[in-house]
């Protein structure tokens, strides 16, 4: 048996980091998405830790018990990307096997693609490796979606914000059942969009009751950590999204440049991504971008959340890649 998962907060880049951490070996970094933490990887820290890897999963920078810088500019790709780098080495180590879901997924792919020095192996559950920068940009969207679309309805800064911080259990409870595979209107996923005229929440409504895979107790794990930021519970989080049009910028020195590293690509059949214009396409070339690409893994019947909705399935996917990438597969 492994010690509990413990606690810690590191100075990563002048940014204060809460982290949880199990097990000892190589280190493997786990990054969440929105609107998450370091819980969502709940299920992964004992499998990991017992197949013989020091499991690191930090609240990333904005996100629940650490620090939320103020300045919207401090959320770029470049930022998230220094903090995975800045982490490891202050974890005392060289290298890492960074996985990412969600938008943690797009930090671990670039920081792959910047530092595959640094990052010995990379994994992404729900979006797929759209380099340079992660994601098509608001100017872009706007024209596939509308303004309504949820990245585009983010940009404002203190709309969602407001709406989101009201309850902050109950806005985790709706998007949370929303997005999964458990929710009938997923059954056909679909990009989020806001109709005009209506609010975020509208669009999320309470679910009557929760999936198998999420109780009250977790909502009220995820809700507590955010509460520490107040009003700005949700701020530090949609930062990210203020940033998406910057990083088309930052990054685009890096065009044209592709992952080196041995990866693995996850995703759910009925996650809402899959919806996304142009993914069809960057899954099909998928191999192209990541010539290493050890397998793709498609989850029948499981939405957005991947490894909280099949935490077994992502748990033998990881072991089998991590396996392999140290030569023991």
């Amino acid at each position: 048996m492994h010690s509990p998962v413990k606690h810690d907060v590191v100075e990563v880049n002048g940014v204060r980091l809460h982290i949880a951490e199990q097990g000892e070996g190589p280190l493997v970094l786990l990054l969440h998405g929105f609107p998450e933490s370091w819980y969502s990887w709940r299920h992964q820290f004992g499998p990991l830790a017992e197949a013989g890897y020091r499991v690191v999963a930090p609240d990333q920078r904005g996100y629940a018990r650490s620090e939320q810088p103020e300045d919207i500019a401090s959320y770029s790709l470049l930022h998230l990307a220094g903090d995975v780098i800045g982490l490891i080495r202050a974890l005392g180590e060289e290298q890492a096997v960074v996985v990412g879901h969600d938008w943690g997924a797009p930090v671990a792919w670039i920081t792959a693609m910047l530092r595959p020095d640094v990052v010995r192996a990379v994994a992404g559950l729900s979006v797929p490796p759209a380099l340079p920068a992660g994601m098509a940009p608001p100017s872009a969207t706007r024209t596939y979606y509308g303004e309504g679309f949820y990245q585009n309805y983010f940009q404002q800064p203190g709309v969602a914000d407001a709406e989101l911080g009201q309850d902050i259990a109950s806005s985790l409870r709706r998007i949370l059942y929303s997005g999964s595979g458990d929710n009938p209107r997923t059954e056909r996923p679909r990009p989020w969009v806001v109709p005009e005229g209506r609010t975020l929440l509208d669009t999320v409504p309470e679910p009557e009751q929760l999936p198998g895979w999420l109780t009250e107790a977790d909502i009220e794990v995820f809700a507590r950590d955010y509460a520490e930021h107040g009003p700005r519970a949700f701020t530090g989080p949609l930062n990210w999204y203020r940033n998406i049009e910057r990083n088309q910028e930052l990054l685009a020195p890096f065009r044209g440049r592709g992952i080196e590293v041995p990866a693995l690509y996850m995703v759910g059949d009925r996650d809402l991504v899959t919806s996304f214009r142009g993914v069809n396409t960057l899954r099909a070339s998928l191999r192209r971008i990541v010539p290493r690409l050890h397998d793709e893994v498609t989850l029948h019947g499981c939405g957005h959340w991947t490894q909280q909705e099949r935490p077994d399935e992502v748990n033998a996917a990881l072991r089998d890649f991590l396996a392999h990438v140290d030569g023991r597969g």
